[in-house]
């Protein structure tokens, strides 16, 4: 089984499930999302994303398996997600990019796709220069307006910064995540389908490289 990850573009977006597309809790504020029938969210979603990469630049990652897009993540800064301003443990810190939603296909869940997502999102961040990714999660152990639970966001790497019971703010530093290094640096070679061999450990791991065509 080939796994790979990539830049999330516009393309990519007309490979996911209609609810996924048409979701922008993050990208619009309450008023403007309910302005909007399902098709003009998905038009919305694809204009805002857009809009993103050319003036930030990449937000987003996708997986594939056997070329098949199966599950993506979201990244920016918070000005450009109004909808996290809503949430009651907002503001993010000022030095951090929020991580605001994810999604894996459910065929495909439990076999560690979303932490290979998490870890091409903090190797490109780090390339960046970003120092620290915040993300808001649901305690109540369901995915509830595009909110991931809680219990993803820690069991990849992140820790509480605000606690809230239903919505903590959870923060991973980036200085934290240069420290496992070598595990994303192995989740890059599998991406790109180079496979270090065992027996060539003569030099040591540089720093964390992100995928240039990931």
């Amino acid at each position: 089984m080939s796994r790979k990850t990539a830049r999330l573009t516009v393309d990519h977006l007309a490979e996911l499930p209609d609810q996924v597309r048409s979701c922008l809790f993050w990208e619009l504020s309450p008023v403007d999302r309910a302005r909007l029938d399902e098709q003009e969210r998905i038009a919305e979603k694809e204009n805002w994303l857009s809009s993103v990469l050319r003036d930030w630049g990449s937000c987003g990652r996708v997986v594939r398996v056997d070329g098949q897009t199966v599950g993506f993540i979201v990244y920016a800064p918070a000005a450009r997600l109004p909808g996290a301003a809503t949430l009651p443990t907002a503001p993010t810190s000022p030095d951090a990019i929020v991580a605001a939603t994810a999604w894996i296909e459910p065929s495909h869940r439990g076999g560690g796709l979303g932490r290979l997502l998490v870890q091409a999102m903090a190797a490109d961040l780090v390339q960046r220069g970003q120092t620290a990714i915040e993300a808001y999660g649901d305690t109540r152990g369901r995915t509830r307006g595009c909110v991931l639970p809680a219990e993803f966001f820690g069991s990849v790497g992140f820790k509480t910064q605000r606690a809230h019971p239903t919505t903590p703010r959870m923060r991973m530093e980036l200085r934290t995540a240069l420290s496992w290094k070598d595990e994303v640096e192995l989740a890059l070679e599998r991406m790109w389908g180079a496979v270090r061999p065992a027996h060539k450990a003569t030099r040591p791991i540089g720093s964390v490289r992100a995928a240039s065509g990931d």
